[in-house]
């Protein structure tokens, strides 16, 4: 199938687009005449934009389900492109009803909603991980290759940060309504000390509203807090300039990972690794029941076999 207009949807969240990224190159690599629009939420438009995988890229709106007015203009919107297929890598309630916004006859549709014509019938796919769950699904709608995305399109400027040769990467924060997926900010100085005592310089990573836990860090070792200061292509240039990362279950990780660089997860029962942890080339995952419960010496030991090389 080449030449038709495509749809793919993706809404969030940050590492779960991160994961999508292999489907996004199987797809485009599977129709490469075709048209492929990408339907996503604002935090990731201009992002997705500037990537190899579509030729536009689509804001959804999200309206209410009683907000007749949106659903209408999304509607028509959505009837006049005349997609041929829609590969919904989102398959949540929200992506499943739009299906039922198509006029008849719908398009084909990979994914869940009740009627599509490629519908995901594995029935694991919700103890799968989010890279086997998606490559699962295309191969029911015909796509059997899924490779591994190249991310060369993704950087920054970095050198506006005056960063040192040698640098580690901190990502202390999480999402604000999931605390327990932090392990304590007091630890995190702690390994920041002893990447000290290796030459190695802390750079803290997260949301401006994550600045005190950089401020934490920064009381117990040297460390340069760019908290609130970075983009997505800045993340996978960092990532490419450092020596190391270590980071709660957040989405920066999963970009940092994709993008190379030796990566160490911290995991609590908040989140399971078996279905949601970055992917990479180096990525190391050390989980308890709670962060609380994670003390300094296995992280540093965990941390510092993945620097190994780099400190031979």
């Amino acid at each position: 199938m080449t030449g038709s207009p495509i749809l793919v949807i993706k809404l969030g969240a940050f590492g779960n687009v991160v994961l999508a990224f292999g489907a996004f190159a199987a797809i485009r690599q599977h129709h490469p005449r075709a048209r492929i629009i990408l339907l996503t939420t604002a935090p990731y438009a201009a992002w997705m934009a500037a990537a190899p995988w579509f030729d536009d890229v689509w804001l959804d709106a999200r309206p209410a389900w009683w907000d007749l007015q949106g659903l209408l203009s999304l509607r028509r919107r959505l009837a006049e492109a005349r997609f041929e297929r829609v590969y919904d890598l989102q398959t949540s309630n929200r992506s499943s009803r739009y299906f039922s916004l198509f006029p008849r006859p719908r398009p084909e549709w990979s994914g869940i909603a009740p009627g599509c014509s490629h519908s995901d019938r594995d029935p694991r796919r919700n103890f799968l991980h989010d890279h086997e769950r998606l490559a699962g699904q295309l191969r029911q709608a015909g796509i059997a290759d899924v490779p591994a995305p190249k991310l060369d399109w993704c950087g920054g400027d970095i050198t506006r940060f005056g960063l040192p040769d040698r640098v580690a990467l901190l990502v202390p924060g999480s999402s604000a309504h999931r605390v327990a997926k932090r392990w304590p900010a007091a630890r995190y100085g702690g390994l920041a000390r002893e990447l000290s005592a290796h030459g190695i310089t802390s750079v803290v990573l997260g949301a401006a509203a994550e600045a005190p836990l950089a401020a934490e860090i920064a009381r117990a070792a040297p460390a340069v807090d760019l908290t609130g200061q970075t983009g997505f292509g800045d993340l996978a240039s960092l990532a490419r300039a450092a020596l190391l990362a270590v980071g709660n279950d957040t989405g920066p990780m999963h970009l940092i990972a994709a993008a190379g660089c030796p990566s160490l997860v911290l995991f609590s029962d908040d989140s399971d690794p078996a279905l949601c942890a970055p992917r990479g080339p180096r990525v190391a995952i050390l989980r308890r029941k709670s962060l609380d419960e994670l003390d300094l010496a296995p992280v540093r030991e965990a941390a510092l076999g993945l620097l190994s090389p780099a400190l031979a």
